[in-house]
């Protein structure tokens, strides 16, 4: 019945908290979260990501405070700061959840383990995702995340007893005491607990019955999507919780009476519920191997793009001044909101590889910082498949002017978030630069000067780059290699057999 440290990271809650959970059970508990300068002023972090943290750590610190427990919030490199906590209270074990993060959380976690090895303590690490620790095989991975998935709900503890000596909960430090500067997403979703139940209870009874149909299209993708993604990542919510409470509304519907709009709920919801099961796919491979943060997945790919971006095209991308207007749109709304759609973010990415042949890594890091979901082994991952350097994922190019009159055909979504073009009319919105000089007088627009020409003619640069991508994946030695990613990467049915993503 020793002192217990339950150290918070991504997993900002109390309910689902089996380390929480355990640690109340075994003694007196210090509950503590460090904002850790090396992780908060790194190249993929932002101001918005600590701003939902801090607000994460408001509902947290209170639910603890319920239960007769306490947050220390310490600022600090570990394990520095758990060596100082240590000398004072003397605790006998640390408690947290595994994590497959970044790779200076990764070392991080290397120095925390050799600390408590050096003293003579234990960690006790426990999974939170469908993430499994030192994975032989892919094969039959999908039945272990069910297993996973499908076991009983960890309550909140009733009671947390707290350690002699802690004096209370520690004040949320603001960004400036963080050396962090305000924050510009105005737009942005609120972090925390209560929020992240009110939304997975929205969605599931109000906002997702038309998710199957509404995904693809920013109008309708910023109300009818499930929006849980920032709390996922940040552990407002666990995986376990939401898939758990998805297949109870799924099997309420299907015993239930049947209303006019029960199949079309039920088509929604089974399409999420398979997007959960990709969440943790994802997340897989960064564990398996954590170097695909840095280096392409299939190594036969290195020299098909230079490392170093072109400055003034990347500038470009990343401020929406393309002269595509639905890739502008999106990469404004994301600086505004830290969100965007699934189909609009896989359009930027191939803007970038392909359009704009720059290499992924610069790219992906640039909206690493803005993604308020950012989620390393799902953004890494997701962004190398979409600039073709997997050898084992379909290469998809996307046509920004042909995405923009599909999924924005009016230019709603345009005219939102690039007022310069609010004014054109329906036929020209997606292509201001073919706008004929007349007309453009008459609108008091000038293509190139209120807006910019775009910086890469479409059909050249989709030419050039369809016939780079698919010549050198008919190497040798690329197919050699996309045998071996699949091998170590790629989804499986349980019988082993080849499927879609899952």
């Amino acid at each position: 019945m020793g002192n217990q440290l339950v150290w918070f990271k991504k997993d900002l809650r109390v309910a689902d908290h089996a380390p929480l959970f355990e640690a109340a059970k075994a003694g007196p508990c210090l509950c503590l979260y460090v904002f850790e300068p090396d992780i908060i002023h790194a190249p993929d972090f932002d101001s918005s990501h600590a701003e939902f943290i801090r607000q994460s750590l408001s509902d947290l610190k209170q639910a603890l405070e319920r239960r007769g427990g306490a947050l220390l919030i310490q600022t600090g490199r570990m394990p520095d700061v758990l060596d100082a906590l240590h000398q004072r209270y003397g605790f006998e074990a640390l408690w947290s959840h595994e994590e497959t993060g970044n790779d200076l959380s990764y070392a991080r976690d290397l120095r925390v383990a050799g600390w408590v090895k050096q003293n003579g303590l234990r960690w006790i690490e426990l999974p939170q995702t469908g993430v499994v620790r030192r994975l032989k095989t892919r094969d039959r991975w999908a039945a272990q995340w069910e297993k996973r998935m499908s076991s009983g709900l960890m309550p909140p503890p009733d009671r947390i007893p707290t350690i002699g000596g802690l004096e209370g909960s520690s004040s949320i430090p603001t960004l400036a005491e963080l050396g962090l500067p305000p924050h510009q997403k105005s737009g942005m979703q609120s972090g925390g607990e209560l929020a992240a139940e009110e939304t997975l209870h929205s969605f599931l009874t109000q906002r997702g019955q038309n998710y199957q149909k509404a995904m693809s299209s920013p109008l309708t993708a910023g109300e009818e999507c499930s929006r849980l993604s920032p709390y996922l990542t940040w552990g407002n919510l666990s995986v376990r919780q939401v898939y758990q409470a998805t297949l109870n509304q799924i099997q309420s519907l299907s015993t239930g009476a049947k209303g006019p709009d029960s199949a079309q709920w039920l088509r929604s919801l089974r399409s999420f519920n398979k997007r959960l099961h990709w969440h943790c796919h994802f997340m897989q491979k960064l564990e398996d191997e954590p170097a695909i943060e840095f280096e392409n997945m299939n190594r036969a790919f290195d020299g098909l793009r230079d490392p170093e971006p072109n400055g003034e095209l990347l500038e470009a991308w990343i401020q929406g001044q393309t002269g595509y207007p639905l890739v502008d749109a999106c990469m404004r709304a994301l600086h505004q909101q830290g969100w965007i759609n699934f189909r609009m973010r896989a359009m930027m990415a191939s803007f970038s590889a392909y359009h704009l042949w720059q290499h992924w890594r610069e790219p992906a890091v640039q909206l690493a910082r803005h993604f308020l979901d950012f989620e390393p082994g799902i953004h890494y991952s997701q962004f190398q498949m979409q600039s073709g350097v997997t050898g084992i994922n379909t290469i998809r190019i996307y046509s920004p002017i042909k995405q923009a009159k599909e999924q924005d055909p009016t230019g709603a979504f345009i005219r939102q978030f690039v007022p310069e073009l609010a004014d054109l009319p329906n036929e020209f919105i997606h292509e201001p630069n073919t706008l004929p000089p007349l007309l453009a007088l008459s609108y008091g627009f000038q293509p190139g000067v209120h807006y910019p020409a775009p910086v890469v003619d479409h059909m050249t640069a989709y030419r050039q780059a369809k016939e780079r991508i698919f010549a050198w994946k008919q190497q040798p030695e690329v197919r050699k290699l996309a045998l071996a990613v699949y091998e170590k990467h790629g989804s499986r049915q349980q019988s082993g057999q080849r499927r879609g993503r899952s």
